[in-house]
């Protein structure tokens, strides 16, 4: 039976048609008008009629099970095509003609089938693409900085909140995929820059991030922050609850 499934049905209208590419009825009417170059809100009934009841014909005579809604749609067909060929009632003349075209409610089906179909597509090829990105987690912080004393003037878990801030405002960053090699910073890298920018006088917790593109030095810079205030090379500042954390020079840098 596999066998007979992978075989192309072949008649005037459509040479290559198989089972397995349509999902049911509609998938093969949309195929058929398309094929045919029709305008889906025009149908040419009585040639897309002759064209699917062609297609199921060679389904039998290739002895393939068809499924029950394949007839039904071949019912409608033909009793759409029989209501087009019904002459028309004739109506008094001072009463306006109602015209129902009896193949609205199947372009309507149509017309939805086919948005459906669409939107699995986009989702489709976006599964495809995200398949080709990996995200890498957040790096670990080290123990001897979670458990590490801060400066007088903030706690650790402010600290904690302001770069939970900071990370927020990064999370549009488009994630690295493998074919990116991401720039490597050091904490002690990031360390001098810290202490380059406080030397110049206070600086607002959340600059130091301000043109940081990755999640890893991000972090990094995290940690200098951390190390700094351990040693009490930095001390840090918060006005109120909320307020933004200030980085002023410590005692030991004054010191260096």
């Amino acid at each position: 039976m596999k066998n007979n499934e992978n075989q192309l049905l072949q008649h005037p209208y459509q040479p290559n048609i198989k089972l397995a590419d349509f999902e049911g009825p509609l998938d093969l009417l949309l195929h058929l008008i398309r094929q045919s170059e029709m305008d889906i809100y025009d149908i040419q009934i009585a040639e897309i009629t002759g064209q699917y009841m062609q297609y199921l014909r060679q389904m039998q005579q290739h002895q393939l099970e068809v499924a029950g809604e394949y007839f039904v749609m071949a019912a409608t067909l033909m009793a759409i095509k029989s209501q087009m060929l019904l002459p028309k009632p004739s109506v008094p003349e001072d009463e306006e003609p109602i015209e129902e075209d009896p193949r609205e409610e199947l372009v309507e089906q149509l017309l939805e089938y086919q948005r459906y179909k669409q939107a699995a597509e986009k989702l489709k090829d976006k599964e495809a693409f995200r398949q080709k990105e990996f995200t890498r987690t957040a790096m670990a912080v080290p123990a001897e900085f979670i458990h590490s004393q801060t400066a007088p003037g903030t706690t650790l878990e402010q600290l904690k909140e302001a770069f939970e801030q900071v990370l927020k405002r990064h999370q549009a960053l488009e994630p690295e995929t493998a074919t990116v090699a991401p720039e490597k910073t050091t904490v002690e890298e990031r360390i001098q820059f810290v202490m380059q920018r406080v030397r110049q006088g206070a600086v607002a917790f959340e600059e130091l991030f301000e043109d940081l593109k990755t999640r890893d030095n991000l972090v990094t810079t995290f940690l200098a922050v951390l190390e700094l205030a351990k040693h009490r090379r930095v001390v840090l500042h918060q006005a109120a609850r909320f307020a933004p954390l200030i980085l002023t020079p410590g005692k030991i840098s004054e010191e260096d």
